[in-house]
């Protein structure tokens, strides 16, 4: 259970602006709607709403807003959202997974295609760049939800594939088929997720140099302002001295 992933979704950049806050909202909103409008509205007995509301609580989402948004998928009245995968390339030949929900698959897939052309990129057909990437389960747990030693054996212990530790926090892989059993089998150790969702994973990882990776944050930034994209995935190395660089 080596971990070595360093790729970052974009839920880890979001900024602290309102605008950046309100889109956030949004998206969480729209993906707790969805999540009971396809099963039952208790989180208990709803996995995928219940991992939406800790990664709403996670990013100090009102109870009130959280509330409204299960109220609307019971009350029959929400739009119907539906799942679309978009895959492609970035600049400096980094593939990337867009996942959207929209209630209009024409204006999303403008959006996005502008978006990717706009920025030094490209979009392939489906599965151009999945082939390259694992689906998994990905939990996420702060840092201070304890050191990467027990984090370590927390996951080991609740049946995890692996761990990657850093300062910024925990992500810990499971099997596609183990995340809600493994996520369930963490909270008496480590607390509550601060968020357990499906992933793409990258096999192998591409390193970005200083214009590249310029190009790449503003295409993900133009992704992240579109209420309709909910993550994007990329198999992108940044170096910390790029980084500093680009400040």
């Amino acid at each position: 259970m080596a971990g070595h992933s360093k790729f970052k979704n974009i839920m880890h950049r979001k900024g602290a602006q309102d605008k950046k806050r309100s889109s956030m909202f949004s998206k969480l909103s729209r993906e707790i709607t969805v999540a009971a409008k396809m099963g039952l509205p208790d989180p208990d007995m709803n996995p995928r709403l219940r991992a939406a509301i800790a990664a709403a609580k996670a990013q100090s989402m009102p109870k009130d807003n959280i509330q409204r948004s299960i109220d609307k998928a019971s009350r029959g009245d929400a739009e119907s959202y539906e799942e679309i995968r978009y895959e492609g390339f970035g600049p400096g030949g980094v593939s990337l997974i867009i996942e959207a929900l929209t209630d209009n698959r024409n204006r999303t897939a403008t959006n996005v295609r502008t978006a990717v052309s706009k920025n030094g990129g490209n979009l392939g057909a489906s599965g151009s760049v999945s082939h390259g990437f694992d689906r998994m389960g990905l939990i996420n747990y702060p840092a201070g939800a304890g050191d990467a030693e027990k984090v370590f054996e927390a996951a080991l212990e609740a049946g995890a594939e692996d761990v990657t530790s850093s300062d910024e926090g925990h992500e810990i892989w499971t099997a596609q088929g183990d995340l809600h059993e493994v996520a369930k089998a963490l909270e008496p150790v480590l607390g509550e997720a601060e968020g357990a969702k499906l992933a793409w994973r990258p096999q192998t990882m591409v390193s970005v140099d200083e214009g590249d990776a310029a190009t790449l944050f503003k295409l993900i930034d133009a992704l992240d302002d579109d209420d309709d994209v909910q993550t994007v995935w990329g198999n992108y190395e940044v170096s910390d001295e790029v980084m500093e660089k680009l400040g």
